[in-house]
């Protein structure tokens, strides 16, 4: 059973900087999620930096620790996990490093470990994805965000972080009838970066409609979408308003806060969750750790979840 340090027996700023401080340990055996970074950022298209986001994380989340008192849950009770390192990826080559974050995810998602990966931009997931695929069949997508990123192609390109559910879509990985995108605001080229999403297939509930609908039927709303399909949660910190999360690449105001964005991480018990990913968090921007703390915390409540499901699949 790997699990992290006891910061009230060895004090938190000693030793490597992993994710809670788990074990820095490159192995599927005896554990049931891995924690890993995807360090890319090649495709962002404003602010660039988020190659250092994993370490970011990292480096504030030796705070954590293992109760969850919100969902009542202590994780490695029911769960073991290890920092997994990160993903190889190849600076300015996209395709290569889709190749290489499909094989390295593989070799995870063969022993039905459940990664939960960190950014880098929103251009990775598209890799995530590939692989999910390749071993479940196409997935629905739980996606929060400010933005829809499903244009056709930026500065001529069509691979950028904001492209990749359109590719999803056209290369059959997602399910999506079963998709659903959560959040979206700002200003927009036209109406049709929104109904190009829903267009696509996507349910698409904006920030504006969030409001109006409430918390909680928001989320009957994606619990009626996804339905028991397999699903992949993407999370964009920039679904948080800036003031909670101004490290980011393409903040936009009028988002959620952090306990907000904390509760829809939560509210997510019950889905039949194969992965995650967490993504666009960059340091150069963010002030006093503002950002890292709302991050590590949102993949802490991604961990809780796979323990709950431990914990429901030992009760039943």
């Amino acid at each position: 059973m790997y699990q992290p340090k006891d910061s009230s027996k060895s004090p938190r700023f000693s030793g490597p900087r992993t994710f809670m401080r788990l074990e820095h340990i490159r192995t599927t055996e005896d554990v049931d999620f891995v924690v890993a970074g995807v360090p890319f950022d090649t495709a962002s298209s404003n602010r660039t930096g988020q190659r250092y986001g994993p370490q970011h994380i990292r480096d504030f989340s030796v705070l954590l620790r293992p109760y969850n008192p919100d969902q009542d849950i202590n994780i490695f009770n029911y769960c073991s996990g290890v920092d997994y390192g990160d993903i190889d990826i190849i600076p300015g080559n996209i395709h290569r490093t889709y190749d290489n974050i499909v094989e390295q995810l593989d070799e995870i998602l063969e022993k039905s470990v459940v990664p939960v990966l960190m950014g880098g931009d929103h251009s990775i997931t598209l890799g995530h994805l590939r692989a999910f695929a390749k071993h479940y069949g196409p997935v629905a997508l739980v996606h929060f965000d400010s933005h829809g990123d499903t244009w056709d192609n930026y500065f001529g390109e069509q691979y950028m972080h904001g492209t990749p559910f359109r590719r999803a879509v056209e290369d059959g990985l997602l399910d999506v009838d079963h998709s659903i995108q959560i959040g979206m605001r700002g200003p927009l080229y036209g109406p049709e970066d929104i109904q190009d999403a829903r267009d696509l297939g996507f349910q698409v509930i904006t920030m504006k409609e969030v409001r109006q609908l409430g918390y909680d039927e928001v989320m009957k709303q994606i619990h009626q979408r996804v339905g028991k399909r397999p699903v992949f949660v993407t999370y964009d910190i920039d679904f948080l308003d800036p003031a909670y999360a101004p490290g980011t690449g393409t903040p936009e105001v009028g988002g959620p806060t952090s306990y907000e964005g904390l509760e829809y991480i939560r509210g997510l018990d019950g889905l039949d969750i194969k992965g995650f990913d967490l993504v666009e968090v960059l340091p150069a921007y963010d002030s006093g750790q503002i950002t890292a703390i709302a991050a590590s915390s949102v993949i802490f409540e991604m961990i809780s979840l796979i323990a709950m499901k431990k914990r429901a699949q030992k009760e039943e």
